[in-house]
Parts: C-alpha cells; sequence; structure tokens
C-alpha cells in the first residue's frame, strides 16, 4: 500500500477544513506574517511514519510551501531527530502545524506499536496483520502505518474479502451452502475466510477446504492444538490467522503455534501517538 497524493487529498482537505472553519486561523491578526523556516522534531524513542503527508498537506495552504524529508518512513527515531525541514510563510505553517501533527503522532505510534508487536512476537514465520479496528476516515493513514512498523495489511474493508464470523454463523443455515452462494455472488478472486470458536465449527471449516480459517479467542495450546488437526495437504493450500485478546504481554506465548499471522486490534483501536512537535528555526 502506498498512500498516493490524489487519494490523499481530499482527506487532507477535509482535516484542514474542519480546523480552519469558513474564516480561517483566528489568530493571524497577532502577528506579521513573514517567510520562516521549521523543523519536525520526534520528542520520543520510536518508527515514524506520514512522511508523504506533510509536502501535501501544506500544498493545500500554499503550493510555495517546501519540505525536505530526514528520515524515511519506517525509520527508527530517537528523542531530538529531526524529521524533517519545512520552508514557507509563518501563517501557512501555524495553520496546517496541528493538524499535520496530529496525523503523523497518531501514524508514528502505530508504527512504534507494530514493530514492537513484530520484536515480541520473535517469530519470522508469522506476520502481524491489522484489523478493521480503525477510526472512521483514518483507515488508509492507519493501515499505512502498520506497513511500515513491519505488519501486514488485513483486507481494507468489507468489500474486498470475505470474513464469515460468529454472527454469520447464526444467520447461515450452514457453511457449506453458504460458501456456495458467496462464490456465486462474489466470484473466485475474493477470498473467503471463515472464523472458528469451538472445535465443531473448525471441523466443519475443514470438511469445507476454506481458504483462510481463523482462529478466534484461544489460547495459545489450543491454538497450536487446532492447527495440527488440519491434514498436511490442506494445510499447504490454506491460510491460519488467530485473534482475539491477544496484547503485548502474551504475544510470544503465540510463536510457533503453526499460524501464518496473528491479527491485532490494540495496533489501531488503542494508539498511543508517538510524540512530534513543529518548532521555528
Amino acid at each position: 500500500m502506498t498512500l498516493a497524493t490524489n487519494t490523499l487529498r481530499p482527506a487532507l482537505r477535509a482535516f484542514l477544513q474542519e480546523d480552519l472553519g469558513a474564516t480561517g486561523d483566528a489568530s493571524r491578526a497577532a502577528y506579521v506574517d513573514r517567510p520562516i523556516t521549521a523543523r519536525i522534531i520526534a520528542k520520543q524513542a520510536g518508527v515514524l511514519a506520514g512522511q508523504t503527508l506533510p509536502p501535501v498537506l501544506m500544498a493545500l495552504l500554499d503550493p510555495a510551501v517546501t519540505y525536505r524529508p530526514v528520515v524515511s518512513d519506517g525509520d527508527l527515531v530517537t528523542p531530538g531527530t529531526v524529521v524533517g525541514h519545512l520552508s514557507g510563510s509563518a501563517s501557512v505553517l501555524l495553520a496546517g502545524e496541528r493538524t499535520l501533527l496530529n496525523l503523523m503522532q497518531r501514524m508514528s505510534g502505530i508504527a512504534t506499536a507494530t514493530h514492537a508487536a513484530v520484536d515480541a512476537l520473535n517469530d519470522p514465520q508469522i506476520g502481524i496483520l491489522d484489523t478493521r479496528k480503525t477510526a472512521p476516515g483514518l483507515r488508509l493513514f492507519d493501515k499505512y502505518a502498520v506497513q511500515c512498523g513491519g505488519g501486514v495489511n488485513h483486507r481494507m474493508g468489507l468489500y474486498d474479502a470475505v470474513m464469515l464470523k460468529d454472527n454469520h454463523w447464526r444467520l447461515m443455515t450452514d457453511l457449506p451452502t453458504a460458501l456456495c452462494r458467496l462464490t456465486h455472488a462474489v466470484g473466485p478472486t475474493k477470498r473467503i475466510e471463515v472464523e472458528v470458536e469451538t472445535p465443531a465449527e473448525l471441523a466443519v471449516a475443514i470438511a469445507c477446504r476454506v481458504e483462510m480459517i481463523l482462529i478466534d479467542n484461544q489460547s495459545p495450546d489450543t491454538v497450536r492444538r487446532w492447527c495440527a488437526q488440519i491434514p498436511s495437504d490442506l494445510r499447504r493450500q490454506m491460510t491460519i490467522e488467530a485473534s482475539g485478546g491477544i496484547v503485548p504481554a502474551t504475544l510470544p506465548t503465540y510463536a510457533r503455534t503453526g499460524v501464518d499471522y496473528l491479527s491485532l486490534g490494540y495496533l489501531t483501536n488503542s494508539v498511543q501517538a508517538l510524540d512530534l512537535s513543529l518548532e521555528f528555526d
């Protein structure tokens, strides 16, 4: 996934409008505007994400603003690291400062948490996945940040892949019939994943030879045991994911359980922003 400029502009324009309203920065009358340079500085150690944003966001306010990045997305930063240099009129930099920092701080916090999860798991055979537990309007930014931290993106939304969860089980007559209807409705190119929470559901998913199984809310020992129950010929064609209640402290216990991925909702729904600041030279 990349953050394309034409995709970013509408979202960033809306975010700026939320802050500036119809009349703009009310503090503008307090000072004489002039050209100025500024730095974005990391105040905490972590993983940076969001270097695509400054030039696009500031250009929406004034195309004359320039941005020179010093580090790249995915790089580790320490307190005092200069992330990049801005040049433009003081009024423009002040108008865009908060919106820009809010986004980059959130994204860098997600990237940092993802990097920490990869390190804590310490199993290169298992990828760290994000989820749809993102803030409305920020999913593109959140998921890109997960990539910056070394994670892998799950589906973007309900439209690009199918996941049959616990509530779907309650609505379905049976899984084989549901899979038949789905395949006919969405075609063969969309991946279908089935969430299982009981041995009976696991057995049905295996019998139906689904493409992807999500083992939800199970202990590491149960995950390991259920993975071992999948026939070896089917296992080579199937992707296994585990999720549910996995937190940083328990991540290492899921290493070498036999799954391909762990999905972690906390990466994007419990974000601790990385402290960044914009300081005039």
